[in-house]
């Protein structure tokens, strides 16, 4: 018996869950916001926003990671300094 006769290829289990997005859109897609963001005259509300800090500390439990947080962790496993970019 062939352990490949064993396995499920990903193809069937995508098919079968219905996927029709993979992981690396979403990465690519926060990325190419990311770019746009960077490029932004300092007034737009979306740098604001993405640049603001809330006042205050968050409940107790584990901490949510922000959005740029998630940036930094996907930039970093690329091997990107985020400072680079800017």
């Amino acid at each position: 018996m062939n352990l490949r006769e064993d396995k499920i290829r990903n193809t069937i289990i995508e098919q079968k869950m219905n996927v029709t997005r993979s992981i690396l859109d979403d990465i690519k897609t926060k990325l190419k916001w990311y770019g746009r963001v960077q490029r932004m005259e300092e007034g737009r509300l979306p740098k604001k926003s993405y640049e603001m800090s809330p006042p205050g500390r968050r409940k107790r439990g584990r901490p949510k990671a922000t959005w740029a947080e998630g940036i930094g962790g996907l930039l970093g496993g690329k091997g990107i300094n985020r400072r680079r970019l800017e």
